[in-house]
């Protein structure tokens, strides 16, 4: 999903509207690879520390210790972070913003971090996972957008950058909603290891109750933005009910009246899929900028 994002804000959201860019297709893969590499590094961690855990709360989805050795999980670890940080590097001086390095690196440390300690703290994972997600969609934008910026196409520049991170915003509010759906649906196994999670301090309940409480906040957003800036294509008002608002209504319903571990699995599920619905609507923008 992250590739897939990273290459519709790339060719259907900036090239077709002549937005001065500074990747060419070699610098766009190199970032799609770096981003990838770091974030699939940040799985094999997160996976190494919730063997424990996953023992519990999914056993039949467990690989370490048992598809492969915890020991060949730490080199492919340490080999993809070596990969996406040195790609990483790469990049950046390849769009002449060395600084732009240290993104790499803090995104591999805080993935770390975060496996190995904040995410048994309450919400201090959830919401650091979710600034992650949202960074894999700003990134491209800072590589982009930045070192292409002159006095006279700043305003453009920071149209679509703004664009992007309201994407980004988008992708951060549904990824905290899923954290929190999966920390109620792991509460069995994450007591057992010591965790701190929402569920955990006050309960399925309430956390369930919150979580209920929270989806309207998209929501609201998101039919804002609708009303505001979509009226007048039809098209795109037809998508955003049918794909996004639509399925985050049921969503909402559905988890106010989930009682059971598989309905959280599932709520879970509703929250990806509303994720990949809302990142494929930059498909419609050339639709509704140029109408």
């Amino acid at each position: 999903m992250i590739a897939l994002v990273q290459l519709l804000i790339k060719y259907v959201f900036l090239e077709p509207f002549g937005v001065q860019t500074t990747l060419d297709g070699l610098g766009i893969s190199l970032l799609i690879l770096a981003t990838v590499c770091i974030a699939a590094a940040g799985n094999i961690i997160n996976d190494i520390y919730d063997i424990e855990t996953d023992l519990v709360n999914k056993p039949n989805k467990v690989i370490i210790d048992k598809s492969i050795s915890e020991k060949t999980a730490y080199n492919l670890f340490i080999g993809l972070n070596l990969v996406g940080v040195g790609l990483g590097f790469y990049v950046s001086h390849m769009v002449g913003r060395a600084p732009f390095f240290s993104i790499f690196v803090v995104i591999s440390i805080l993935l770390y971090v975060y496996a190995s300690f904040l995410k048994r703290m309450l919400l201090v994972g959830n919401i650091v996972i979710s600034v992650l997600v949202a960074l894999s969609l700003i990134i491209v934008a800072v590589f982009e957008l930045i070192p292409a910026m002159t006095p006279s196409n700043q305003s453009t520049q920071v149209v679509f950058f703004k664009v992007v991170f309201d994407y980004a915003l988008f992708a951060f509010s549904i990824n905290l909603l899923r954290e929190i759906a999966k920390d109620i649906e792991d509460i069995d196994g994450d007591y057992k290891t010591g965790m701190y999670t929402l569920p955990i301090a006050i309960g399925r309940e309430r956390a369930k109750n919150i979580l209920t409480v929270l989806s309207f906040i998209p929501l609201v957003g998101i039919i804002f933005y609708v009303v505001s800036d979509l009226y007048k294509q039809p098209v795109a008002v037809g998508y955003f009910l049918l794909f996004i608002i639509g399925p985050l209504i049921y969503t909402s319903i559905k988890t106010f009246s989930a009682s059971t571990k598989k309905d959280m699995h599932h709520i879970s599920n509703m929250y990806k899929l509303v994720m990949l619905l809302g990142m494929l609507s930059l498909l419609l923008y050339k639709y509704v900028i140029l109408s």
